[in-house]
């Protein structure tokens, strides 16, 4: 069952072509990762995807959903961790979780709140505020708080941004224990990390798709040996086609 699917997906900013005309379909349950340079189009895909960003042309469909017609039920559906934590600093950790449990109407605050409590392990920090906390710390409640409402499809932007190896780990299985659960849809600039998670990937050059498939299709395809040089050698050879043309 495909859970997220865009059709000739495009995006205009002025004169600049963020997106251009992406097609891609994303498997209920899978954890799908956007590589790309920056300034590839990961964020403003995924800002289309999450209802932020209007396309300027082109289908989304989230669960069957389309994003024109059923916006507000795909917000029902969907959360969003960001590249910048998504905190409340001046609350607690438990401050903010029943905060977000409260703007999304959870019917049994205390039992989602205590959930998430035991799944990220803040036991230890639960009444410490936001902005004491370590960087590793901020972004496991950033992810808690993004799966607040039980979504259906969750996207992480560069969830792991900045962390320190250690942190970066241990973020990587919280995310991982969350594969089969649900679809996420992940970007990120570490190919060890996208090694780790990712079942598929789509690498993006100046707006436009060039590549999509497993991990193992992409070290294929290039002849390479590892998830980096592959990447390196996809984005390279689709620059130089486009300095030729």
């Amino acid at each position: 069952m495909i859970d997220v699917a865009t059709t000739n997906l495009t995006k205009k900013f002025k004169n600049k072509v963020a997106v251009d005309n992406v097609s891609l379909e994303i498997e209920q349950g899978e954890l799908f990762g956007l590589l790309g340079t920056n300034g590839a189009g990961k964020t403003t895909i995924i800002k289309m995807l999450s209802t932020l960003l209007s396309p300027t042309s082109g289908e989304i469909k989230l669960a069957s959903f389309d994003i024109q017609r059923d916006k507000q039920k795909i917000k029902q559906i969907i959360n969003i961790s960001p590249q910048e934590t998504a905190i409340a600093l001046n609350l607690t950790v438990k401050e903010n979780l029943i905060f977000m449990a409260g703007m999304y109407n959870i019917k049994d605050k205390k039992q989602r709140v205590d959930q998430l409590v035991k799944m990220f392990n803040l036991e230890e920090v639960l009444n410490q505020r936001a902005k004491t906390l370590s960087g590793g710390w901020q972004r496991k409640l950033s992810l808690a708080l993004a799966l607040i409402n039980q979504p259906k499809i969750l996207f992480l932007d560069e969830p792991t941004l900045g962390l320190d190896v250690l942190a970066r780990r241990e973020l990587w299985k919280t995310i991982q224990n969350l594969k089969g659960k649900i679809t996420i849809i992940l970007t990120s600039h570490y190919m060890e990390e996208i090694e780790f998670l990712a079942d598929r990937v789509a690498i993006l050059s100046k707006g436009k798709m060039i590549f999509v498939g497993s991990k193992e299709n992409l070290l294929e395809f290039t002849q390479s040996k590892n998830l980096e040089d592959a990447y390196v050698k996809v984005v390279t050879d689709s620059e130089v086609k486009d300095d030729d043309n």
